[in-house]
């Protein structure tokens, strides 16, 4: 059995990745309130695997989370898109007349924008998570209140959905990534079938200096999927790059990681894995 790591309770979206993930395998959730309690359980026992999203194609990336990814040392296994459905959940006894109210994640709250603009008379309430606001709902019995996240969150808690697929963008994907110990990283993937790789690394101030490492990655026919800038804290206009590679053939990956390297400072290889299909709920 394989015991993982989320943020949110079971009904999250994290809770339907990691189903999808480990499709057909024996998994134990290990549920926390936050993506640091994700890493520290990691931390704690090695066996552990954390899932943790990282970008959503509407909201953007979580740039905490790549942080906490880089501090931990833990690697990335393996990556999930999924698709992000909302909808709207109430008692059974509630009806769209009696709702004064609806809660959820700022983020799910951010995607269903347009929805809420034509319900404006709605109190917005934002909640630690999606299922976390349906189960309050539910075990609370609060008539009045409503939730936002998946259908099934609704079917786990009991509560009825009055409108599915209220989400602004239909082409809504969040991106989750794999990730376990170092020692424990060929157990869960094969590394020779990984295509898709994800770095990190420090540029001097120097003019170009991003664009010679772009085009080095370029001749080595790595196809640049994601780069994310973050500032490097007490070092004033400094920043680090985290890239997202996809690749063909490996020692031509592996080949163009080393001609970067004089480039760059502080390069890290956060995982090498097999690039993650998009899933529908």
């Amino acid at each position: 059995m394989k015991r993982i790591a989320i943020q949110g309770i079971e009904g999250s979206f994290h809770d339907i990745a990691a189903h999808q993930f480990f499709k057909d395998e024996e998994i134990q959730l290990i549920c926390c309130s936050t993506f640091e309690q994700v890493f520290c359980e990691m931390k704690s026992d090695a066996t552990v695997i954390g899932l943790v999203a990282i970008e959503n194609t509407i909201a953007g990336s979580l740039l905490h989370n790549y942080e906490l990814l880089r501090d931990s040392g833990a690697t990335i296994v393996g990556e999930h898109k999924l698709r992000i459905k909302h909808s709207l959940m109430c008692l059974p006894d509630d009806d769209w007349d009696d709702i004064t109210e609806v809660h959820s994640h700022p983020v799910a709250l951010m995607q269903c924008r347009e929805f809420l603009r034509r319900h404006e008379a709605l109190k917005v309430v934002e909640a630690s998570d999606t299922a976390g606001a349906a189960r309050a709902i539910a075990q609370g019995q609060k008539h009045g209140h409503a939730a936002i996240g998946s259908k099934h969150v609704a079917e786990l808690y009991g509560l009825k959905v009055l409108e599915e697929g209220i989400e602004t963008n239909k082409h809504n994907f969040t991106r989750f990534l794999v990730v376990g110990a170092p020692s424990r990283a060929n157990l869960l993937r094969n590394i020779m079938e990984a295509d898709k790789a994800s770095i990190v690394f420090a540029l001097p101030h120097e003019e170009g200096s991003l664009s010679h490492v772009l085009s080095v990655l370029s001749f080595y026919k790595l196809n640049l999927t994601k780069i994310q800038s973050l500032p490097i804290i007490g070092r004033e206009w400094e920043y680090l790059f985290y890239v997202d590679v996809l690749f063909k053939d490996y020692t031509r990956y592996s080949q163009g990681i080393d001609a970067i390297r004089p480039l760059t400072s502080d390069l890290k290889i956060l995982g090498e894995y097999l690039h993650g299909k998009e899933w529908l709920l």
